[in-house]
């Protein structure tokens, strides 16, 4: 049976740059969810904010330092929002600093930070797609068995991933989106909550759910997330289904990362018992 310690002690769940959706230093990009900032679509979005040139123009140039400060320097960016939430804590582009900032603390892997702006950005703004996703897809990554508040946590995460779902099923284009980009921020939003939610679910060892949430989590992605992978074949190897279990490693072991190898080889252990269970 693959348990939760197997892949702990591999050190496969909290990946070692910050990489929801695929992405590490030397792999394929595939994050949909911390480039989100940086996708035609949201970058649309901005620059109509930044068009409207009302309010004071200090706010407009504070806000687009910000903005324009690169997700590679996150000391920079913490420290911009931050000076601009402290001067404008109620401003129109609030929402989107604290998303950035979320996104920037996880990048430093500062986990205390991340839990404290993504709770402070989601008491503000509830139904905020990006952070909802990004805390529920964090939460049980970074969660430790022995966390006395553990069970409580992946409520919460599975909780806020659900919400997500919520608010995408009843999101109305905005006007800044075409189709096709409404359509894919749609998409990849909808696999990260499933991917947090099928993490939750592993983390209780029911992993039928789990198996469940990853599959659909993983289903579109033309270049999936790697321990999304992982952890789909663990939940088929725990049901007894090799023969599934032996496809999601393989997807696995085409990905570039630090699972390539234990995928390659779980992968032959797997196709080994489903031909022994003829």
């Amino acid at each position: 049976m693959l348990c939760i310690a197997l892949l702990t002690a591999a050190g496969l769940l909290f990946p070692a740059a910050a990489a929801p959706q695929g992405q590490s230093t030397s792999g394929p990009v595939t994050n949909t969810l911390t480039q989100m900032d940086e996708t035609q679509a949201d970058n649309q979005i901005a620059e109509a904010y930044l068009r409207q040139t009302l309010g004071d123009p200090r706010e407009e140039a504070a806000y687009q330092a910000f903005r324009k400060t690169a997700p590679q320097d996150p000391d920079k960016k913490i420290k911009l929002g931050n000076a601009f939430l402290a001067k404008y804590p109620s401003d129109r582009y609030s929402e989107s600093v604290y998303e950035e900032l979320t996104e920037a603390y996880y990048d430093k892997k500062d986990l205390a930070s991340f839990y404290t702006f993504s709770d402070k950005g989601l008491a503000l703004f509830p139904d905020d797609v990006n952070m909802l996703t990004l805390s529920g897809w964090v939460i049980p990554r970074a969660f430790t068995p022995t966390d006395p508040d553990g069970d409580k946590k992946l409520d919460k995460a599975e909780s806020q991933s659900r919400h997500a779902l919520d608010v995408l099923g009843k999101m109305q284009k905005p006007s800044t989106f075409t189709d096709e980009q409404f359509a894919q921020f749609k998409t990849s939003e909808t696999a990260v909550a499933h991917s947090g939610i099928g993490m939750v679910h592993f983390r209780r060892e029911e992993y039928d759910v789990s198996a469940k949430e990853l599959q659909t989590a993983v289903a579109g992605e033309a270049k999936p997330d790697q321990t999304d992978l992982f952890v789909l074949g663990a939940d088929y190897e725990n049901l007894g289904q090799h023969k599934e279990a032996a496809d999601a490693f393989n997807r696995c072991a085409q990905i570039t990362g630090t699972m390539q190898d234990r995928c390659k080889q779980l992968a032959g252990t797997a196709q080994e018992e489903a031909s022994g269970a003829k």
